[in-house]
């Protein structure tokens, strides 16, 4: 309030308040509250936007699948806070190849990509290195390493180099991510091939067979003309440090927490096209005996866990479980409300597999609304190989299952109510009767005064429907529905 005062009289005093009233009081008052709105929405303008918040994510341990899923949730997080930077606090051994290059992939979605950095602390060897070279700034603790990333393949007898071939294409694989982030490529591949050796300003800084480890006081070395570093930008004694030197003072910073979930995930995507494959079996399964019993819980646990395991990986969201729920809603109202309507049944098992399809997807806040080609591949192949898989199983179970003890309670005996009494002979071909419970497939009507168990080939007949006998196998008796009298 005092410095809106001091505006006001401050204004009042110029000359030019002349033309706006001169000594009229409430012209120079009006004056001076315009000014002042100028003045503030000057400064407003005119103040640095608040930075976006840091986002952490910890490469800490061995390197392997479930790492990969931490990483991704974090990337996509960073991407929907609109993070000014992400942030690799690096400490790890090394690790799996395929989880290296999918880590490597997944941190060059977040943009912008000139704010993505690695923090070693206190050692990023193997594919922690091939990981630090895909950011663009690589910064140290006092006492870190770096480096050792030749690929070795563990056996009986230990770890063993891979033969040269793959050795070039994982150095090609390292300087590529180097070139793309700014860095010297001929450091990392000096990690990786040991055939090359780094020289530098005619100094020998590795020798040719060996592998190239950097300490901190190496990677921050000046080197060139102009000088510039050999690889780090520099050294912070701890992670806050570095986001208040290098990035912003008041930025805020955001950790990324492994979850125990992250684990479970992994095992649960890698056994997805068997989930598939099995939800569909269980539900052919509780489809063909009477009820709802242990089939139908079986198929909906493989469902649930199938979409719970790419919930925690990162992939799927809410809403691919509600097009499941929507998708079983309808198929059960195809056979329980409308039964040979078809239309129902179909849309229902589209949204099922579409569901299906679309939590196998990895994408991030950034991607078309629609996935990519690329992106549909693996899944349609996980998709394909579970359909066929619980096709394959359902018909060796249509096959072999009722044969065997464990579904004997299921089979139908068809008997008049006392096994001595023969069936009445009105029971032939063409006999006419009620369905006195929904037949899906498998069921109870009622003929004259008997009451059996009958069976359909297939199709779902309500209660109360007409029906006829067209067929008598041994003891089971299949019925459709009666065709209708003129």
């Amino acid at each position: 309030m005092k410095s809106f005062r001091a505006l006001s009289s401050a204004v009042e005093r110029l000359p030019y308040t002349q033309l706006v009233g001169g000594s009229n009081p409430s012209a120079r008052i009006l004056f001076s509250w315009l000014t002042f709105f100028l003045v503030v929405n000057l400064s407003h303008a005119t103040e640095p936007s608040s930075p976006g918040p840091v986002y952490v994510i910890p490469i800490q341990g061995e390197i392997q699948k479930g790492l990969v899923y931490v990483v991704r949730r974090g990337v996509k997080a960073a991407l929907d806070a609109r993070a000014s930077a992400l942030v690799l606090d690096m400490n790890t051994p090394g690790g799996e190849g395929e989880a290296m290059k999918e880590i490597m992939t997944t941190v060059e979605k977040f943009r912008p990509t000139d704010q993505t950095y690695t923090y070693v602390n206190k050692e990023a060897f193997s594919a922690g290195a091939f990981i630090s070279a895909s950011t663009r700034h690589i910064w140290m603790a006092p006492g870190s390493t770096i480096g050792a990333a030749s690929p070795v393949t563990l056996g009986q007898d230990g770890p063993k180099e891979l033969p040269p071939k793959f050795v070039s294409g994982y150095a090609a694989l390292i300087r590529a991510a180097a070139e793309q982030n700014g860095h010297d490529p001929a450091v990392f591949d000096a990690m990786v091939n040991k055939q090359n050796g780094l020289k530098i300003d005619g100094r020998e800084i590795t020798a040719k067979g060996d592998i190239l480890t950097l300490t901190t006081q190496e990677a921050t070395r000046m080197i060139g003309n102009p000088p510039h570093r050999l690889l780090a930008s520099g050294v912070s004694s701890n992670l806050e440090a570095l986001v208040r030197q290098s990035i912003h003072p008041h930025a805020e910073i955001v950790r990324i927490q492994p979850t125990g979930f992250e684990e479970l995930g992994r095992w649960i995507v890698s056994l997805s096209p068997l989930l598939l494959s099995a939800a569909f079996l269980f539900g052919y399964l509780e489809f063909k005996t009477p009820g709802f019993g242990i089939f139908g819980i079986l198929a909906a646990t493989c469902a649930l866990l199938f979409f719970f395991g790419h919930y925690v990986a990162g992939l799927s969201g809410y809403e691919n479980l509600l097009l499941l729920i929507l998708g079983i809603a309808l198929i059960l109202t195809e056979f329980f409300l409308f039964p040979g309507t078809l239309l129902p049944g179909f849309l229902g098992l589209g949204l099922v597999l579409i569901g299906a399809l679309n939590a196998m997807v990895d994408r991030y806040p950034s991607d078309p609304i629609f996935p990519t080609l690329a992106q549909l591949q693996l899944p349609s192949i996980n998709l394909a190989l579970g359909f066929f898989r619980g096709l394959v199983a359902i018909i060796l179970a249509a096959r072999y299952l009722p044969e065997t003890p464990l579904f004997r309670p299921f089979r139908l005996s068809v008997t008049s109510p006392s096994p001595s009494i023969p069936l009445p002979d009105s029971l032939g071909i063409h006999a006419q009767g009620k369905a006195t419970t929904d037949l899906h497939p498998s069921g109870t009507a009622q003929f004259g005064r008997n009451s059996i168990d009958v069976l359909t080939e297939g199709q779902f007949i309500p209660k109360g429907a007409n029906i006829e006998i067209h067929r008598i196998e041994g003891a089971s008796i299949f019925v459709r529905r009666a065709p209708l009298s003129s």
